[in-house]
């Protein structure tokens, strides 16, 4: 069998979308920094004010709500870390004795963010999911009060793909007062997202997740819901986030939103189906495996699979080794021996979880390239098992 070259980690980053690339190598034209005021500044700024009203489109929001940032960390930072500053001099949204909730399955960037925030002193509540990845409704109405100040839930989960009901948590939390914050990123471009739909206060997103370029993301924040700055300097983005504007970034970020608008149900249509062949697949040609994530309410593209008595990381390597790329989880964490905190949550042992690997797919993926995944995944399994005294005792 011919080896291919086969790239399942679109989770992790996508590669530019040819229009995308052409769009940005355009915009190297516009080098002047589009915060002076002469006519080259002009026309950078133009641009980038052109992609701020297609964003907010894109969003049913307003371009004043559209902050640019440097990606979905960045953004989840600054929501977040709004709960981190009482000497602040603006209507920021901390008040003395404010809780923050989320869950046990979200990014690193917010997991972290909070554990920081309890570190100096903030009541963080962390919500448990169920065996599919989905919150806990019942855990979270018993946390939630007047004194909640944040909910931040992700609304699709970047290792197992389970898409969560962020509008009925908005409702919930809205009745008691407290702010919304979702984390958007491996949304966008996969599902429809609209934030009067979901009713938050805050979204963050990244451009490198659908086909446009890294190093540049979005902050949507309500108008009428209190913001404070997280990198302070200059005046840009109306004094809300410092530093020189990323213009060729943004042009390139409001190029691959306008093709997520074309592309977007023709080629998540064609995903979902080569998503469910490599699904039923491996089930059928690899014995002992479970399936991770929510089967109906999960992003069309991901599947997140575990090989009993197979350690993920030498799956992942023999795969590589036959041209076929994809991850053990997620990426913000490949240099971390630890299993996947999304998987321990939903109930799964550490062993099972060290043998997880996520495939996600995107729109360069093949008929033809999920047949050889599929003709090379069980060889590898088989082959990494012989060598696992832990599947040797299980099998006996």
């Amino acid at each position: 069998m011919k080896k291919k070259s086969v790239y399942l980690d679109y989770n992790a980053t996508t590669p530019l979308h040819p229009r995308v690339k052409e769009e940005m190598i355009a915009g190297f034209e516009l080098y002047a920094n589009p915060s002076s005021l002469h006519e080259p500044a002009r026309r950078a700024r133009n641009q980038i004010e052109r992609v701020r009203q297609l964003v907010a489109s894109f969003l049913d929001a307003s371009p004043e709500e559209i902050i640019f940032t440097g990606g979905g960390s960045e953004s989840n930072n600054t929501v977040l870390k709004m709960l981190s500053c009482p000497g602040c001099t603006v209507d920021c949204m901390w008040r003395e004795g404010q809780e923050i909730i989320t869950t046990a399955i979200e990014h690193p960037s917010v997991i972290n963010t909070v554990q920081y925030l309890q570190s100096i002193g903030r009541t963080v509540h962390v919500l448990p999911v169920d065996r599919y990845g989905t919150v806990d409704m019942d855990a979270f109405r018993a946390v939630l009060s007047e004194r909640t100040g944040l909910v931040s839930v992700m609304l699709a989960n970047n290792e197992i793909g389970t898409i969560e009901d962020v509008k009925s948590i908005a409702a919930l939390a809205h009745e008691r007062g407290a702010l919304v914050h979702t984390d958007a990123v491996q949304a966008i471009g996969r599902i429809p997202v609209s934030v009067k739909n979901l009713d938050v206060d805050y979204l963050s997103f990244s451009g490198h997740k659908f086909y446009g370029p890294k190093g540049v993301g979005v902050l949507y924040g309500r108008l009428t819901k209190p913001f404070c700055t997280f990198i302070h300097g200059g005046h840009q983005e109306q004094g809300r986030r410092a530093g020189t504007t990323n213009t060729l970034g943004i042009i390139g970020l409001g190029k691959a939103l306008e093709l997520v608008r074309e592309e977007m149900g023709e080629t998540m249509a064609r995903v979902r189906v080569l998503r469910d062949k490599l699904k039923e697949g491996i089930t059928r040609l690899v014995p002992d495996v479970k399936l991770n994530g929510h089967p109906a309410d999960c992003l069309p593209n991901t599947l997140n699979v575990s090989f009993t008595g197979a350690e993920g990381e030498a799956i992942l390597l023999y795969l590589d080794l036959e041209g076929i790329a994809v991850s053990t989880g997620s990426a913000c964490s490949s240099g971390s021996l630890e299993p996947s905190h999304v998987l321990l949550a939903t109930g799964v042992g550490p062993e099972l979880a060290h043998g997880s690997i996520r495939f996600s797919l995107g729109r360069e993926t093949t008929d033809e390239e999920i047949d050889y995944v599929l003709a090379v995944v069980p060889g590898v399994i088989e082959r990494v098992r012989k060598m696992s005294t832990v599947y040797s005792r299980s099998c006996t």
